[in-house]
């Protein structure tokens, strides 16, 4: 009995020995500026906060002293505000953190930075030096002043009525706007987040199959790796070395283990006198059902909410899974069989571990035919 407790203690010391070489070997963990604020992980880093090696180059954030969310895009002046990331779409929302977004978009450029634009709308700027209310146009006021009014328009009725109306061109702007506008628009404050998209590091594959990308430093160069769902990710070597740790001492614990209960069983029959009579029928097995996979989850529809907050079901406003009420920019699934809507981080962390609507309860999977 003493070897069987030796062993363990032996086997619980090397899983624990194995677990602080995993937690101390993942440094870089999920960030944010504050509970409001877009979650923080790589190719993105907090300066002062996480090290180099935990984002990718030219995506450095900070946090100002309103704990807001900033980046500085390079070659453009200014400092702008995130106000949402989806990292399986690899989409940005930018605004400008002193509320004159136009002013930014003056001197924008992304050239130089690992961003660009998503869909582009062209806007006319127009300075009007008198009182243009009898328009009922949007003028954008912190480019205005007390004696002329600023406007912009992507459309040619817009351009003709300013044209008409004695205002001076200042020049056309490519806008990176949150989508295609199919009809042209007669007027703009332009004060609406702007989206960006980036392309390197591309991490979409590693998202879609419920991983997350992390940078490797080598000898030579930066490796891109995809860790798995948990974000751990060991070279071979150390996986081998941990095998080793935790397994040995696991398996002789287990023989261990069967020795004592069989030794019991011996005992416990010689001293039983009558026959047992055991039942010829066997127990069925429960049926143990598994998350989803990554492809299988990403099947299902995501869309972005609107400022209507529009949903297939009315009624559904609030995500049954963090009882927060849904708000425009958000990223939400639906689970196409039932039609129940979720924002879309928290019905993927379900169904990577429940293969079921958190709802109705009706398996996707089931549906599929896949169980």
């Amino acid at each position: 009995m003493e070897l069987h407790k030796t062993i363990a203690l032996f086997f619980l010391l090397c899983y624990l020995i194995s677990t602080t070489v995993v937690v101390a070997s993942t440094g870089c963990f999920t960030s944010a500026c504050s509970k409001d604020e877009p979650l923080i992980r790589f190719p993105f880093r907090l300066r002062n906060y996480q090290s180099l090696d935990c984002g990718y180059p030219g995506f450095n954030l900070f946090c100002d002293a309103l704990n807001r969310t900033i980046i500085r895009l390079p070659g453009s002046p200014g400092e702008f505000t995130i106000e949402a990331i989806n990292y399986s779409t690899q989409e940005l929302w930018l605004n400008d953190r002193n509320n004159c977004l136009p002013q930014l978009l003056l001197n924008l450029n992304l050239s130089s930075s690992p961003f660009l634009g998503v869909y582009y709308q062209d806007f006319t700027l127009f300075n009007c030096s008198f009182d243009h209310t009898t328009l009922k146009l949007n003028p954008i006021g912190c480019l205005s002043g007390s004696n002329y009014t600023v406007y912009a328009t992507s459309s040619m009725r817009g351009f003709d009525l300013l044209s008409k109306s004695d205002c001076k061109s200042i020049g056309t702007l490519p806008v990176p706007v949150q989508w295609p506008f199919f009809e042209q628009v007669v007027s703009s404050d332009l004060s609406g987040d702007i989206l960006l998209t980036w392309d390197n590091p591309d991490c979409r594959i590693c998202a879609s199959r419920g991983g997350r990308c992390s940078l490797k430093r080598t000898a030579f160069n930066r490796e891109i790796i995809c860790e798995n769902s948990r974000g751990i990710a060991f070279p071979r070597g150390a996986r081998y070395a941990i095998i080793v740790g935790a397994g040995v001492p696991a398996m002789l614990f287990l023989i261990g283990l069967l020795c004592f209960i069989s030794g019991r069983i011996r005992s416990c029959r010689r001293r039983a006198q009558p026959v047992l009579e055991f039942s010829s029928a066997v127990s069925p097995q429960p049926i143990v059902f598994t998350g989803l996979d990554g492809p299988t989850i990403e099947s299902y529809p995501k869309t972005i909410l609107g400022e209507s907050r529009r949903l297939p079901k009315p009624d559904d406003n609030i995500c049954p899974i963090c009882l927060a009420e849904y708000q425009p920019k958000e990223t939400l699934r639906t689970i196409p069989e039932c039609l129940h809507c979720f924002h879309a981080d928290c019905i993927d962390e379900w169904l990577r571990l429940n293969a079921s609507c958190p709802v109705c309860r009706n398996s996707p999977m089931c549906v599929h035919g896949t169980v």
